[in-house]
């Protein structure tokens, strides 16, 4: 097996949840007591979010880079980075390394792609929902997105930082994204995107009338396709 490093901590919420996928599907694939080798470079979250509340990107940059040096260094071959938004700085942080960093939404397009998904809707956070960042690399793949909802990408924030992030599940929440989730399935799109990675923490996306694209699950698995090469 090849050795997968991880950028976490953002938030550790959805690093625990790749630190399980990835493991669970490492078990499957070998049996026994089989696990997977990581490294896991988990950064102090409030530290990154004081960067992105002040839109100070070459901070946030700056943390990103030097946790992908520490795990090249110490023997990573690969990495991802556990969050959908830190990928607004992928290719500072690409250039700053000589090993690869799977990029989040790249692996969602090609699934999607392989699927033959040429419709979607986009839920996340704010930057990821609105900005081009994010947006681009799926549509690079042949996916049409619905202009973003603005509304629904405040609330998201709203739940992301006060409740996703430190562990708290709330009822209305889930209620909240099942009913949005609906409305969403009314329109003209043959799938959803859910690309927060603390999401799959209040939305079933195994309950819902469209399909739903988990970009933690997506991406985790990418990282299990290196790991057993």
């Amino acid at each position: 097996m090849q050795k997968l490093g991880l950028i976490g901590g953002l938030s550790w919420t959805s690093t625990a949840r790749y630190y399980e996928i990835i493991n669970k599907a490492v078990h499957r694939a070998l049996g026994g007591q089989h696990s997977a080798p990581l490294l896991i470079e988990s950064l102090d979250f409030a530290a990154v979010t004081d960067c992105v509340t002040d839109d100070d990107w070459d901070c946030a940059a700056i943390q990103l880079i030097d946790a992908a040096r520490r795990l090249e260094t110490a023997g990573a071959g690969s990495l991802l980075i556990c969050a959908n938004s830190m990928h607004r700085v992928y290719d500072r942080v690409q250039q700053a390394v000589d090993i690869p960093i799977l990029h989040i939404a790249e692996q969602v397009g090609r699934v999607m792609q392989a699927d033959g998904v040429e419709k979607a809707a986009l839920v996340g956070t704010r930057r990821v929902m609105t900005e081009k960042f994010y947006r681009q690399r799926l549509v690079a793949h042949g996916v049409s997105l619905l202009p973003p909802d603005m509304a629904l990408a405040e609330r998201i924030d709203r739940i992301f930082y006060e409740e996703l992030t430190v562990g708290k599940v709330s009822r209305d929440s889930q209620r909240f994204m099942k009913s949005e989730l609906t409305d969403i399935a009314k329109q003209d799109v043959q799938a959803v995107v859910l690309a927060c990675t603390e999401l799959e923490m209040i939305v079933d996306v195994k309950a819902n009338v469209l399909p739903i694209y988990d970009c933690t699950s997506i991406h985790a698995q990418a990282g299990v396709d290196f790991i057993l090469g």
